[in-house]
């Protein structure tokens, strides 16, 4: 009931109108409010008035802009970073030690075999080009089907502007688009021999040039030195090259010149240097003749859509193309397999010890890592509870004893020894190739820890996960059942890419089910496919931005010393027992270069722990508020109040006078559409009763004087209006005059 009483009351507010303007509502707020300034405005002269109007306004301008900073401030959701100092026994941490080359040599070497022989073949060429020294000279012939799928060639960028590009194996020479043959005889008479460029050393060996008659090429014998062989002018007659004897100190090969007719050049004989009698160009220099070797990887075989890798070593290309060759085969080869051609748990940890306790390789787990093979992990927490470090020291630590074999390792695929290892929380992957550290074979290695732990603040102080379930990325990692980590996500991003463009997955990243890894023979433009998008800055930065880091992590801070082991004193009798324990020979099998002994140990207990925290909170953007406010103005909270209070009245008077403008224009519009005025109530009555009353409009014309007319009545009809009920507000001016 009251409900309905405030809104007739609302109603006739409506209708009534305001009742006051917006200067009056003004100045009955600057009369009004606690607010120090506005009420000086009313009540000073003129010239006060002024001064106070336009210090009130710019005090007012300093509030709302100091308050825009605070807040600014706040909607940044900074955290700063405290650092605290604790003491407990800890978990020891998990512990992945795996060997630096995947797979035994001898077990792999039926698929690698064809492999093997083709980069020998190169290096070969690569390193002694001498003639006739191409791939139909070796027997049995070399495969090379599997050559050309992702061909190493020699690049000459002594020329910019017109590279010559050669493959080791090809017959054809491409110089800026246009195609020249190369150690091979033309058929027309005159032939073309074209050496193969290299820089190898101190020699270089460059192009013989054309000439117009036939030619009769001998060997060039070899020199105790070094050697330098340069162009041979074209002659306009035939030409006959003989025997060039070998000098026992430096020789020189330069320019022929032109002959008219037929020549026969012979070299001078001496004991010292031997040097042909032409002059040498000045601008030759062997800076001008390296060339640098690069992996050619097309779109497809016989394409010209292709891409050279360069590299400034060739040592570099050699490992990157056997990478790459390695593995397009080992792809197609099972899981199962590829775990038995790797180094097993018994063969490889020789002897353990924790603390005080005896450990053998059944206490680690085994997973495959595709980068170094088997891996096996301590105290991985998978299947039972984490141990815990009893004391810190080196005594309390994991002592273990490693057999890496060096001597089976494969020579193109792993350039170095020893073994790698990584420490970690439990149950999470071990990316060793981001976050290992290496074990030299023939030392002890010994690795003090120290835990640092760290607590990220989540979203809106950071863009961090608590478990990943969170981010857009399908953890391909999950299948091992290993916690999130950014690197596990980074590279599901990157295999996920890698599926959707290249139609095949990476084999050093998992996969998911219903696909397969690239090969060369399914897939042959995988490689070019993989080396665009691992090079394609758009992609990484996709993956960069839909990864996040995890809020609380355990970094394990290392310090690493290392000595020889075992000393010469003691190897004797070491590699003695060693070699009886593992193969039950009173020979010995273990030498030094095979050897690794490690120490895993914490340092001390006490740990650090990194924590962030909010800078800024609604506290503090309450009181920094209130403390500017109360500053500049001299204000509080129930000033904002009145000030909120003003604004809404500035609100429902123009509410109020929008719906009176309303009103006005509506009546405006009817009287348009009816000039006269309405008729009266009684004009209305009497219309009803009386049949004969007609209201005349005007304009209407008069009735004829035949027409008869209805009847007059005896009375005048009473005045109708007289019963018109008034608004209270008519009727109040007219009772207040009476009272008066």
């Amino acid at each position: 009931m009251n409900l309905k009483k405030y809104f007739i009351r609302a109603l006739h507010r409506l209708q009534k109108g305001p009742g006051y303007t917006y200067k009056e509502l003004l100045v009955w707020y600057c009369d009004n409010t606690n607010t120090h300034g506005p009420k000086r405005i009313i009540k000073e002269g003129p010239k006060k008035q002024l001064i106070w109007f336009f210090l009130t306004l710019l005090f007012a301008s300093l509030v709302f802009w100091q308050w825009g900073i605070l807040i600014n401030t706040y909607l940044s959701y900074n955290v700063t970073s405290s650092l605290s100092i604790g003491f407990k026994t800890m978990k020891f941490p998990a512990v992945t030690v795996c060997n630096a080359n995947p797979y035994k040599y001898s077990e792999v070497k039926p698929l690698l075999k064809e492999l093997d022989r083709l980069i020998d073949a190169a290096l070969e060429r690569i390193l002694q080009p001498t003639p006739g020294n191409s791939s139909e000279n070796i027997f049995p012939p070399l495969d090379l089907e599997l050559w050309y799928q992702i061909p190493l060639v020699l690049i000459d960028e002594h020329d910019k502007d017109n590279p010559v590009i050669l493959d080791i194996f090809e017959t054809i020479q491409t110089t800026g688009g246009i195609q020249t043959s190369t150690d091979t005889p033309t058929s027309a008479g005159n032939e073309s021999f074209v050496d193969m460029p290299t820089s190898v050393g101190n020699e270089s060996f460059v192009d013989i040039p054309t000439s117009a008659g036939n030619k009769s090429f001998v060997d060039m014998p070899a020199s105790a030195g070094n050697e330098r062989f340069v162009d041979i002018p074209a002659s306009a007659g035939n030409e006959r090259f003989v025997d060039i004897p070998a000098s026992a100190g430096n020789e020189s090969f330069v320019d022929m010149p032109p002959s008219v007719g037929n020549e026969s050049f012979v070299g001078n004989h001496t004991a010292g240097n031997h040097t042909a009698t032409a002059p040498t160009p000045a601008n030759t220099t062997l800076e001008e003749k390296k060339y640098k070797l690069a992996v050619k990887l097309c779109s497809y075989p016989g394409s010209d859509n292709c891409t050279y890798r360069n590299f400034t070593s060739a040592a570099q290309a050699v490992t990157e193309w056997y990478v790459l060759q390695s593995t397009s085969i080992l792809a197609k080869v099972p899981l199962e397999e590829r775990i038995r051609m790797g180094y097993q748990a018994e063969d490889m940890i020789l002897a353990c010890l924790y603390g005080a306790e005896p450990c053998n390789y059944k206490n680690f787990t085994q997973i495959y890592h595709p980068d170094h093979g088997n891996c096996y992990i301590f105290n991985w927490g998978m299947d039972e509870e984490a141990l815990n470090s009893s004391n810190p020291g080196a005594e309390f630590g994991l002592k273990l004893i490693l057999d890496i074999s060096q001597q089976d390792y494969i020579p193109y695929l792993s350039s170095a020894a020893g073994a790698r290892l990584m420490l970690h929380q439990q149950k999470s992957f071990p990316f060793l190739k981001d976050q290992g550290i290496y074990a030299m074979a023939g030392t002890e290695t010994s690795i003090g820890v120290l835990v640092d732990e760290l607590e990220r603040m989540g979203y809106p102080y950071s863009d961090c996960t608590m478990n990943g379930s969170d981010v857009p990325v399908k953890n391909l990692y999950s299948q091992y059942n290993t916690s999130y980590s950014i690197q596990a996500c980074l590279r599901s991003c990157f295999q996920n890419d890698m599926i959707e463009i290249c139609g095949c997955g990476h084999y050093m990243f998992p996969l998911p089910p219903g696909v397969n890894y690239c090969n060369n023979e399914d897939y042959p433009g995988w490689a070019y496919c993989y080396s665009l998008l691992r090079s394609s800055i758009r992609h990484r930065q996709i993956c960069i931005d839909s990864c996040k880091e995890t809020c609380n992590d355990t970094q394990y801070k290392m310090t690493i010393s290392m000595a020889d082991w075992p000393s010469e004193a003691s190897e004797d009798w070491i590699f003695h027992i060693l070699s009886y324990e593992r193969d039950m020979s009173t020979n010995v099998t273990l030498d030094r270069n095979g050897i690794i002994k490690l120490n895993i140990y914490f340092q001390e207990y006490n740990y650090r722990t990194i924590s962030e925290s909010a800078a800024t909170t609604i506290v503090w953007l309450l009181s920094n508020l209130g403390g500017q406010f109360g500053f500049w103005m001299g204000g509080s909270v129930l000033c904002l109040i009145e000030f909120g209070e003003i604004i809404i009245d500035s609100l429902w008077i123009t509410i109020i006078n929008i719906i009176s403008w309303c009103k006005g224009l509506k009546q405006r519009r009817a009287q348009a559409r009816y000039p006269d005025a309405p008729p009266t109530v009684s004009e209305l009555v009497e219309a009803h009763t009386n049949l004969g009353f007609q209201h005349e409009a005007a304009g209407t014309l008069p009735r004829d004087r035949d027409e008869a007319l209805p009847p007059e009545p005896g009375t005048p009809p009473p005045n109708y209006d007289s019963l018109r009920v008034q608004p209270l507000d008519v009727l109040r001016p007219d009772s207040d005059t009476e009272t008066e």
